[in-house]
This record gives C-alpha cells, structure tokens and sequence, in this order.
C-alpha cells in the first residue's frame, strides 16, 4: 500500500527536478503552485520519472480515491490512506493562508468543509492528514515539509470552540440579523430597504513548520544547499508502516539522509510531549 514512508524513498531515490520548468515543458501547467501539487502526485505515485500519460493515468487510479478542487480540502487522498493537503510559498518565514477552513489534526468524513465526492469517493470515516509545504523559490523546490496534522494542529474542539464564541458574540449584538452558514454566518438586512447582507468568512492561518519547530534544532538552509526534506509524524504512525518500507529507508547509506527519534510538544497541551520521527534529506 502506498504511504508516506514511500513517498520519501521516491524523493530519494530521483533527482529533484526544478519542479516548475520540470512540469511546465510537459505542457501541463499553467501555475507554481500546479507544479508543486503535480509533484507531490508523482512523488507517492512513483510517477515522477513516467513519461507516459496513459499509463500514469493508470497509476493514479490505483493510488488516489480523490482528486480535489481548489475550493474545499482535501488536494487529494490515497486508497484506504491518508489525505493530502497541499501548500506553496516563497518563504520559510511566511505563514501558511488555510483560507476558511481551520487546521486539521484530521480529516473526517462528517467535515461540512468537504464535497459529497470526497465523502463517497470511498468508504470511509476519518483519515490521516498530511500538510505537504513546499517553497518554491526562482522555480526551483527549495524546501518540502511533510508533517501530519495530529503533530501540528489542534482538536477540532479548541477551533470549533472559537467559531461558536465568534458567531455568538455576533448573534447577541443589538440590531444585528444573523444567519448561520459553513463559514462564519451573514448579517441580513445591513441597510435601511432591508436589501443588502454581508458575509463573514473566517481566513485562518498557520505558522511555517520551520518555525513552529524550531525548538528541535533544525538546520536551517545552507547557501550552496538545492533542497530539503523535513518529515515529522508521531512514531506510531511510522510504526504503523509496513516493516519492509521502514526497513528500506532505514537502509539508506547516505550522509545526507537521516531518521531520527525526537519529542514534540503537544498541539493540545505543550508541557506534554509525543515520541515523533523525523526525517531529513537534504541535496
């Protein structure tokens, strides 16, 4: 079954094209940000090196239930795995624009954020999910982070919580006409001839893994360095792999590849910790 473990050994085992150009002369984008998803396809595919269409067309319908849109999560999700969320920026240092819909230590069926064929693409009840960030620099991939979400965000409660205090402090102003929907609400009858509402929509946003971790010690990026991969999942989840996939990652004889066992704070509690694993590959 493809999995995450898998996705880095592609990344391994190719060179890491200048993702835009690499896409781009196959005519098949438009955007910087169409390259990057294109990338992470291949990448857990195993299709980077796929010169075919057809026949990578093949293979995506063995790997992805779910291809996604621009407007509702996910980007795309693996047969009976896990959901994959995909982020372009320019900066380490910038934050990540979720847009509506808040961070996600999972991605549940019942999310009214998703469309009915995301929820009926398979069956299924809650998944996995992956944030891939990649900054793309110059056309050039020059950094990827592949960190799930129960290392990186909260409950659903303690978002959820914060929506409900929002919208009811709305709702209990005087003179206001409030109606609920899937993103904040709307304010009804705003002018005097009743004939004009206004929509409030949450634009969430999230810090740059690069940052949020830095308590770990992380490298930051060398001058003559061309790209990075960091991957961060709680070591259960790694556990959770098939032996032979870590087996083969953990065989890899290459200075510039390293997994490592750390401990990570607590997205629900930061004096707690939680046993992750870290990998890092650099070029």
């Amino acid at each position: 079954m493809v999995n995450i473990l898998r996705a880095i050994d592609s990344i391994v085992s190719n060179d890491i094209p200048d993702v835009v150009n690499f896409y781009r002369n196959q005519n098949k984008i438009n955007a910087v940000g169409d390259a990057l998803e294109l990338f992470i396809k291949d990448i857990f595919a195993n299709t980077l090196r796929e010169a075919n269409e057809l026949k990578k067309q093949e293979v995506y319908e063995q790997v992805f239930s779910y291809a996604g849109n621009a407007n509702n999560p996910p980007d795309f999700m693996l047969k009976s795995g896990d959901a994959i969320e995909v982020k372009k920026l320019q900066s380490e240092t910038a934050q990540i624009a979720l847009n509506s819909s808040y961070p996600s230590a999972k991605l549940y069926s019942s999310s009214p954020m998703i469309t009915r064929t995301c929820r009926d693409c398979e069956k299924w009840d809650e998944k996995d999910l992956l944030y891939a960030v990649g900054c793309v620099n110059k056309q050039k991939l020059s950094s990827l982070w592949l960190v799930y979400g129960d290392c990186y965000a909260a409950s659903h409660e303690i978002y959820q919580n914060m929506k409900v205090r929002i919208i009811a402090g709305i709702n209990q102003t005087a003179g206001v006409e409030f109606s609920p929907t899937k993103e904040l609400g709307r304010v009804n009858r705003v002018d005097p001839l009743g004939i004009t509402s206004l929509r409030m929509r949450g634009m969430w946003h999230i810090e740059h893994p690069q940052k949020v971790y830095q308590y770990l010690n992380l490298p930051t990026k060398k001058t003559n360095q061309n790209f990075r991969l960091l991957t961060l999942m709680r070591e259960s989840k790694y556990l959770s792999c098939p032996l032979a996939d870590r087996e083969k990652l953990e065989s890899i004889d290459n200075s510039n590849f390293q997994i490592q066992k750390v401990k990570i704070k607590s997205p629900d509690n930061p004096v707690k910790t939680i046993a992750a694993m870290l990998i890092q590959y650099q070029t």
